[in-house]
């Protein structure tokens, strides 16, 4: 298949996909509506991922016409304990998915009969390694919920659309077979969900969705020269699509030892745990943790990290001199100061600083006032600046993410640098207009990693700056102070525009003259 005529399939799916959701919801807000549809989703893929492995399995021991979904309950059993420990989980044949579909339209008890699979698929997992990273999964998918309809009759109603319409999206591969690239579609159909959802729901979908292609450029600016990485961290990690780029940059197998990261948002943190398994990252090469990083971050033992990316909420309030242990905290107490209690941009920084493997990089999205504001925040960058840690500092256009029209940067970190400069690169006119945003092109990533590979001056684009001249300039590190906007205006010629202004005062007199003719004349006139 060409990839104009994959392209054409995926706009396809797409705008299935979006209708679907919307006919779905009804009067239910899209925001809270998202955990039913991806929800579902991630049940019908594990359901097909499941079967697919088994099948799969008992085809190379000889048994081709085998078809797991085809079992009874009881003979399905003697397969648990080896697929919990493989896969993390097991579905009984009676609770699978296309099974459950099948008599949903018949059961009258729907709800309970997939309040309690979703019960089992989680208690699946106890007692076992991937029990953490199952317990919960179905949370935000209340089939009880008086969103659904006002009587469990309604509610039902509800649920028998929602199974057939994710049911027939074309995602797999049928015959029982778990198509190769079906991880790729449903991967795909989750992030375009996340992302309409996100632009709908203005700022409070845009805090937990970083768009696609600004994940790209923060995964493939922390990878430059590097085929693999030993694993990768974002302590913000909202629904995962930054730590999953790397998946998609450098390939699976090229994390070697996965994907960590931690998100304070419940409901966000379920989202993510969904979108590893949908990517088919298995329960052991990921761990994601709940809870607020900066006051009680979860993967001391893990650190450092090879790769960090990270869109952490902008400007919020922390505990910051409020809380006296803080400021001995290893991840902040280099600094001497911490980030202000109403702007813990910084504090972000610093830990991801301090968890950065010294072979490492890290690519951290920031507003625009880290940059320049005084106070704490100065010294902080005063710290980074005297410490050499920041590689680049890079200016993207405005009007990228949802939820605000804010230009904001990119700050890369790097522990281990062969000059005692910043690159300052303003990317801020790299965009093109798509619907009702701004969007970084494949193009427009490649020459801001060009000209960060390079390291280079390059007019009105790329600036290499001494550290002492940073220090000299009060430790701003706006790119706008460094790179010079190119004059757009076009140059005037002096010569002609004096010979254009004669000629027009001159014509004013011969005007002004006239004017006094006519006037006398009607004076005479009159």
């Amino acid at each position: 298949m060409t990839n104009h005529s994959k392209e054409t399939e995926r706009a396809e799916l797409h705008k299935t996909i979006w209708r679907i959701a919307n006919d779905l919801r009804g009067s239910v807000d899209g925001w809270d509506f998202k955990s039913y549809v991806l929800g579902m989703l991630f049940y019908r893929f594990i359901s097909e991922n499941l079967t697919g492995y088994l099948n799969e399995q008992e085809r190379r021991a000889g048994h081709e016409n085998f078809d797991y979904a085809q079992l009874s309950d009881e003979e399905a059993e003697f397969g648990r304990t080896d697929t919990v420990e493989e896969k993390g989980f097991y579905i009984l044949p009676s609770e699978l998915f296309a099974n459950v579909r099948a008599r949903a339209r018949h059961d009258a008890n729907l709800n309970e009969t997939l309040s309690r699979i979703f019960i089992d698929i989680e208690a699946s997992a106890k007692g076992s390694e991937s029990e953490d990273d199952f317990k919960g999964l179905f949370d935000d998918l209340d089939v009880n919920s008086s969103k659904l309809g006002p009587t469990v009759a309604k509610r039902n109603e509800k649920l028998v659309k929602l199974l057939d319409a994710i049911g027939d999206l074309p995602l797999s591969g049928g015959n029982g077979r778990f198509a190769h690239n079906s991880i790729d579609l449903f991967g795909d159909a989750y992030e375009y969900l996340m992302q309409m959802y996100a632009s709908t729901a203005g700022k409070s979908g845009g805090e937990f969705y970083t768009p696609q292609e600004v994940s790209e450029l923060l995964a493939r600016l922390t990878v430059v020269g590097k085929t693999e990485v030993n694993k990768v961290y974002d302590p913000a990690c909202g629904s995962g699509s930054l730590l999953l780029k790397f998946a998609k940059v450098l390939g699976p197998d090229k994390v070697r030892q996965g994907f960590y990261g931690q998100e304070v948002n419940l409901t966000t943190y379920n989202l993510c745990r969904i979108n590893m398994f949908l990517h088919d990252i298995n329960y052991e090469k990921f761990d994601i943790a709940h809870g607020d990083t900066l006051t009680d971050p979860h993967h001391w033992d893990d650190e450092p990290f090879e790769a960090i990316v990270s869109n952490p909420p902008y400007s919020i309030k922390w505990d910051g001199d409020a809380n006296p242990l803080l400021i001995n905290d290893p991840r902040f107490a280099p600094a001497g100061v911490l980030a202000p209690k109403s702007k813990a941009d910084l504090a972000f920084t610093m830990h991801i600083l301090s968890w950065l493997a010294v072979n490492g990089t890290a690519a951290i999205v920031e507003f625009p006032g880290v940059l320049y504001r005084g106070g704490a925040e100065q010294k902080i960058r005063k710290y980074l600046i005297d410490n050499n840690y920041v590689d680049a500092v890079i200016q993207l256009p405005p009007d990228l993410f949802f939820g605000t029209t804010i230009a904001t940067c990119i700050i890369v970190l790097k522990k281990s640098k062969l000059d005692n400069a910043t690159l300052f690169i303003d990317a801020s006119k790299e965009f093109t207009r798509s619907g009702n945003k701004n969007k970084l092109t494949a193009a427009h990533q490649q020459k801001v990693l060009d000209a960060f590979t390079r390291r280079e001056h390059i007019d009105h684009f790329a600036r290499l700056v001494e550290n002492s001249a940073i220090a000299d300039n009060g430790y701003n590190i706006a790119v706008s102070s460094y790179v010079e906007q190119q004059d757009t205006r076009e140059a005037v010629d002096i010569k002609a525009l004096n010979a254009e202004i004669a000629r027009i005062v001159a014509r004013q007199a011969e005007l002004r003259t006239a004017i006094d003719a006519i006037v006398a004349d009607l004076e005479g006139e009159a």
